[in-house]
């Protein structure tokens, strides 16, 4: 089995899979927190617990592979790997055997999560294809028909916008992130959850749009991230939400290089 681990700055995605390739089955997935002061320790207790309160024994776990955009934590996680699991951590790098043909410049600039999405997002839908990923930046990755990867978009996502709202805003606050009755909020609460909900949509919804003149119209868009099943409702883009886009692309590297792929 395979505990595939997607290192975000905010949040830390896990995910188990039995058997490989159109076989591989996902076992369990988890969202924690990401936390750099973990020690290599705490995060063997912490992957203990979550293993074990879905009945998957330690023993079970063959294979780790690790996707990080936090590079301090890499080599505390291949040591929890290595003392817990007793093997040796893949750990997606600029040299790793991708399958596809990274267009970026440099190629190494280019986050290893977002390669994950492409590989993730061609292997199950093919190409062309947008990959639109909200987590602590909002992110926009273009996949070629071919399946090469020919870059994208960065920007603020949608919590830190909302900090920088609420921390220079004397009179604002924080409020749920949830759609409002109407686009027209009549009061406060109603008119920050348009702005958030509906402006955060229409912002991905341009994007695609003019993503799309350039891979085609028929590229495929693919929402992943927290909050992309809010944003998908009120989107006239987003196709579908995948939350597993990300940790699919990091089994698939996995395995190629483990030689299970081929080249």
């Amino acid at each position: 089995m395979l505990l595939a681990l997607d290192v975000g700055n905010t949040n830390i995605g896990l995910g188990v899979y039995r058997g490989t390739g159109a076989e591989a089955r996902l076992e369990g997935d988890w969202r924690v927190r990401t936390d750099r002061d973990r020690t290599a320790d705490e995060f063997g207790l912490l992957f203990m617990h979550l293993l074990e309160h879905s009945g998957i024994a330690l023993d079970h776990i063959h294979h780790v592979a690790v996707s990080s955009v936090v590079p301090t934590m890499n080599e505390t996680l291949a040591a929890a790997s290595n003392r817990y699991f007793g093997v040796k951590a893949f750990i997606v790098g600029p040299d790793s055997d991708t399958g596809i043909t990274i267009r970026y410049q440099p190629s190494s600039d280019v986050g290893a999560d977002r390669i994950c999405n492409a590989v993730g997002a061609y292997a199950r839908y093919g190409g062309p294809a947008i990959v639109v990923d909200y987590g602590t930046a909002t992110t926009f990755d273009a996949i070629a028909d071919n399946g090469d990867y020919l870059g994208g978009a960065i920007m603020p996502g949608i919590g830190i916008s909302m900090d920088a709202l609420f921390r220079h805003a004397a009179r604002l606050y924080r409020v749920e992130l949830a759609a409002p009755p109407s686009a027209i909020g009549d009061n406060t609460v109603h008119a920050m959850q348009s702005g958030l909900v509906y402006g955060f949509a229409g912002q991905t919804d341009a994007m695609v749009e003019r993503f799309r003149k350039e891979l085609g119209a028929n590229a495929h868009v693919i929402a992943t991230g927290g909050l992309a099943e809010l944003i998908k409702e009120a989107s006239t883009t987003v196709q579908v939400v995948d939350q597993m886009v990300t940790l699919d692309g990091l089994r698939i590297l996995s395995e190629r290089s483990r030689g299970i792929l081929p080249g």
